[in-house]
């Protein structure tokens, strides 16, 4: 069993370096693309997928490679971490995320402190954000053995495009960001309601995994098809 301090060190460094992947990813894309915007998101997303599926290699065996609240609550609530571990991996993980934006700012020689200006804010961001969180966990909880780093990136780099907020799916993410005032950022004021949608939206991926947990059915229920000797829900 490996200590909480080993795993809040982890969630800490792991999401700090997220955090500086998408953020600095952002920064050195705008300076590249020109004013294009779709090459600088092409960019960002690239690099996220990439940096997102080697971390959760690296940091998974020691704390699971959470990096976002929603995850280790839902964690929580699946009993796979103790209650008293989710305050812990929030603080660390919130820590971390703005470690890492200052992280990006110092390798981009800008100024360290900053607090973002860009305006995320509608029903529709909100939608998006349930959306990509809701599909982020659910993709999490149903990933076979050994294939969750790929899945989850994967997963990331497609919401980055088909939804409106271009997928933050993580409370510790929106709120690092905000303290950048880069590609990547988002105003203060636009936090809460990015958050809340996160809330519900992890809330809702546990229970559509729940849905589709396989039920045990009595031999001879009305609702069981027999086949090739198995039992399966009609």
């Amino acid at each position: 069993m490996i200590d909480l301090r080993s795993r809040l060190a982890a969630e800490t460094l792991g999401t700090a370096m997220l955090l500086a992947v998408v953020i600095g990813s952002g920064i050195m894309a705008e300076r590249l693309a020109g004013g294009n915007v779709a090459v600088a998101l092409l960019a960002n997303t690239a690099a996220t997928v990439c940096g997102l599926y080697i971390l959760i290699d690296v940091f998974g065996p020691i704390s699971g490679a959470h990096f976002n609240p929603a995850v280790s609550a839902v964690m929580v609530a699946r009993g796979e971490l103790p209650g008293s571990a989710l305050l812990p991996y929030v603080a660390a993980q919130l820590v971390g995320a703005v470690l890492g934006a200052w992280l990006a700012h110092a390798m981009f020689d800008m100024t360290i402190l900053q607090l973002s200006t860009k305006v995320r804010s509608g029903l529709g961001q909100w939608i998006a954000e349930i959306v990509a969180t809701a599909g982020l966990l659910l993709v999490i909880l149903r990933a076979p053995n050994g294939r969750a780093s790929a899945m989850v990136a994967a997963y990331i780099g497609a919401a980055y495009w088909f939804t409106a907020s271009t997928s933050f799916a993580n409370p510790a993410a929106a709120f690092g960001r905000m303290f950048s005032d880069s590609f990547a950022g988002i105003a203060p004021a636009s936090v809460p309601g990015f958050i809340l949608a996160q809330c519900v939206g992890a809330a809702i991926g546990l229970m559509l995994h729940r849905l589709l947990e396989p039920r045990v059915v009595p031999r001879g229920h009305p609702n069981v098809i027999e086949a090739s000797g198995e039992h399966q829900v009609d």
